[in-house]
C-alpha cells in the first residue's frame, strides 16, 4: 500500500473520531438549558386556588394572593393592601358564579351571610335550610364554621309504662350534614392568626326536605348535639357503602363522569346506619332496657309478659319481670 492511501485512511479515521466525540459531547454532556419563569410586574390580586363552583362556602385554602399584569387589573378584584380588607373577612361566604382555578376573585362573584339571597346560593338543588338550636357545649364549644360537615347526636329519656328510672339513650340520627351558618362573627381569628372561640346559639345546616322534617321532630324529643366530622370520614363511609352494594356504581362508566357521581354522593347526608349508647353501655349503675310494667290479665288476674326466676335458699320462685318489687 503506498502512503497516499495510508495517510487518507489516517486522515478518515481522525475525522471519525473528531465527529464521534463531538456528537457525544452534543447528547450527553450538554446540560439542558433552564427555564426561567417571567416574574409578573404589578399589584397581588385574590386568586382561587381551586375550581369553585356555584354555592361553595369558602374556606381558608381556597384563596390566595397573586401578582397580576398591572394593565389587566380591574376595579372589582380584590388586591393586597385595600383598606380594610382581609381574606379572612371571605371565610364563609358564598361563590355567586363559577370561578375557574387561578381566576382573580370579583366583588360581584361572592355573597356574604346575611345578605339577600345567600342561603338560595348556598343551597344545592332540592336541598332545605334548617336552623337548629345549639350551646356551648353542643356546638363543638364554637369550632364549627360555614363549609364544616357535621353529625347530629339525639340524647333522650325514655320512661317507659314500669317502674325506676328511665333510661338514658344517646344515638347518631343523622350523618354528614354541611354548616350553612352559624350566628357568629365571620372573622375566626385574631390579628395573630389564632382562633377565636366566640359562642353561638343556632346553626344552619342543609338537609334534604326528608331530613328536615326528621331535625324538626328530633327537636321535640330531646337535646341535640354536634359533632364535627373529619375530612377523610365521608370517602371512607362511601367507599363501605358500595362495598357492602348499598350504593351501585354501574360498569362502563366515563371516568369523568363517574368522579362525578361520586362527589355527588360524598356531599349528600345520610340519615341510615345510625348508632345508640345506653346509660348501661357507659356505667353499671344505669339502665339497659326501657322499664315495663307488668300486666295483669282481668279476668283471672295473674301477670303476662316475661317471667323471672328467683332463688332464694332452696326456694324458687317465678314472678313477672315487671312485679318484682
Amino acid at each position: 500500500m503506498d502512503m497516499k492511501k495510508i495517510l487518507l485512511l489516517v486522515g478518515a479515521l481522525v475525522i471519525a473520531a473528531v465527529t464521534a466525540v463531538m456528537a457525544k459531547n452534543m447528547f450527553t454532556g450538554a446540560a439542558a438549558p433552564k427555564a426561567e419563569a417571567a416574574e409578573v410586574a404589578g399589584p397581588e390580586v385574590l386568586v382561587a386556588t381551586r375550581a369553585l363552583a356555584v354555592g361553595t362556602i369558602i374556606d381558608a385554602e381556597a384563596l390566595r394572593y397573586q401578582p397580576w399584569p398591572k394593565g389587566l387589573v380591574q376595579e372589582a378584584y380584590f388586591m393586597k393592601g385595600e383598606a380594610g380588607l382581609s381574606p379572612q373577612d371571605l371565610l364563609g361566604t358564598v361563590v355567586r358564579t363559577e370561578i375557574t382555578a387561578g381566576q382573580p376573585l370579583t366583588q360581584g362573584a361572592l355573597i356574604k351571610p346575611g345578605e339577600r339571597g345567600f342561603l338560595a346560593a348556598a343551597l344545592g338543588p332540592g336541598m332545605r335550610a334548617v336552623t337548629v338550636p345549639v350551646n356551648i357545649t353542643s356546638s363543638v364549644a364554637g369550632f364549627v364554621f360555614p363549609g364544616d360537615r357535621v353529625d347530629i347526636v339525639l340524647t333522650q329519656s325514655v320512661s317507659g309504662t314500669g317502674e325506676g328510672p328511665p333510661l338514658k339513650a344517646s344515638e347518631t340520627i343523622l350523618r354528614n350534614l354541611r354548616v350553612l351558618a352559624t350566628n357568629q362573627n365571620m372573622k375566626s381569628v385574631d390579628k395573630e392568626g389564632k382562633p377565636v372561640v366566640t359562642k353561638i346559639s343556632t346553626v344552619t345546616l342543609e338537609a334534604t326536605p326528608k331530613i328536615a322534617e326528621k331535625i324538626a321532630v328530633a327537636q321535640t324529643l330531646g337535646k341535640l348535639s354536634l359533632t364535627l366530622r373529619a375530612l377523610a370520614d365521608t370517602p371512607e363511609e362511601l367507599d363501605q357503602a358500595i362495598a357492602s352494594g348499598e350504593i351501585n356504581v354501574p360498569d362502563g362508566v366515563d371516568p369523568a363522569k363517574e368522579r362525578k357521581m361520586l362527589a355527588s354522593l360524598a356531599a349528600k347526608p345520610m340519615d341510615g346506619g345510625t348508632t345508640v349508647t345506653v346509660g348501661g353501655d357507659v356505667s353499671r349503675y344505669q339502665r339497659t332496657t326501657v322499664p315495663v310494667s307488668a300486666k295483669k290479665d282481668p279476668k283471672d288476674g295473674t301477670y303476662k309478659g316475661p317471667l323471672v326466676a328467683i332463688a332464694r335458699g332452696e326456694s324458687v320462685q317465678v314472678v313477672p319481670v315487671g312485679a318484682i318489687k
